[in-house]
């Protein structure tokens, strides 16, 4: 992952109070994604999860911004995205007849990395003209009528074939 050609940035968040599995599923809808593109994707996801990491990726974004001087935030792309299990804290909660139950409270631990993607700018600096597209024509409706239609058979005319069948 340490290409040469790429700057790379990382933001870590340790020890937040939320599941790694939960913080996984809003990672998968970041990475890979550019900086202004992921953080529009987080500002309309629903899941608490998703405060935590955009608090990361402006953090990832401004380490960027300090470590490489003149790169533009809005030119980063997330190149990895992941949640790591950190430590488990037990709770007891009482239960009926003496007994307890343990509550497990779970952290992890997300690390955002950003950077410009070589493939990605060497695409978009030569990126070549889009052909003019050479489509067959929508056919008219004189053509489409001519087609058979397929007859629909209704719950009443099955059951009354069925009966003719039989006698």
């Amino acid at each position: 992952m340490a290409n040469p050609d790429t700057l790379q940035a990382r933001a870590e968040a340790k020890w937040v109070r939320l599941s790694a599995r939960k913080a996984r599923v809003v990672l998968e809808h970041v990475r890979g994604r550019s900086v202004p593109e992921a953080r529009t994707v987080l500002a309309f996801t629903p899941r608490a999860a998703a405060v935590d990491i955009e608090k990361v990726l402006r953090s990832a974004v401004a380490n960027a911004e300090v470590k490489f001087p003149g790169v533009n935030g809005d030119d980063l792309t997330v190149l990895a995205a992941y949640a790591d299990e950190g430590p488990t804290l037990k709770r007891w909660k009482p239960r009926a007849r003496g007994r307890v139950n343990r509550i497990n409270k779970r952290t992890c631990h997300i690390t955002l990395i950003v950077g410009t993607n070589p493939k990605l700018d060497a695409r978009r600096r030569t990126r070549p003209a889009a052909p003019a597209a050479t489509e067959a024509p929508a056919p008219t409706t004189a053509e489409s009528e001519s087609k058979p239609k397929a007859k629909r058979r209704t719950a009443s005319r099955a059951g009354a074939k069925k009966k003719e069948a039989v006698a």
